[in-house]
């Protein structure tokens, strides 16, 4: 059993109120919009930290982390990107990728709107955390949390914070 805090377009910012939010996770997921490897450094010294580049994350950012990741987490397999549209909204190449690796779990940012919807034409579950720093046009940063178990993604919790 693992327990996931997911966030998303830091830009930068990482507050004691995600750390608070954070505090009982084993790994830290970001998809991406870090905005500084600093930033990274700190979340990373924090929990493990698994992220992907945004569009936004500059060369020293993207040298540490790639745009996208497929990897395993219990019996969930999780495909994460920064720019990844939502159910019935893919992008081509996303798409493509959906049906080349069939995630369980896909995961992405960008949008600063916090989404999860189960994709019934692709069988998973699409989870965006929304933002969760204060640079955007969000009036909520918000961040997640959950349990995967086996291949049991359960207790999701959405955290949300004025910016």
């Amino acid at each position: 059993m693992k327990k996931i805090g997911l966030i998303s377009d830091t830009h930068s910012f990482f507050d004691q109120k995600l750390v608070d939010f954070l505090s009982d996770v084993d790994e830290i997921w970001h998809a991406g919009d870090i905005g500084d490897i600093a930033t990274a450094d700190t979340i990373a010294a924090f929990k493990p930290l698994r992220a992907v580049c945004g569009n936004i994350d500059n060369h020293t950012v993207r040298i540490s982390y790639h745009p996208s990741m497929l990897f395993e987490c219990e019996d969930v397999k999780v495909m994460m990107t920064h720019i990844g549209g939502y159910p019935d909204h893919y992008p081509m190449a996303i798409r493509e990728a959906i049906e080349k690796y069939r995630p369980t779990l896909f995961v992405c940012g960008h949008s600063h709107i916090l989404k999860v919807i189960y994709d019934h034409k692709y069988e998973l579950l699409h989870i965006n955390p929304g933002a969760a720093g204060i640079y955007g046009f969000h009036k909520v940063r918000t961040a997640v949390r959950f349990v995967i178990d086996g291949n049991n993604i359960r207790d999701l919790e959405v955290g949300e914070w004025s910016r």
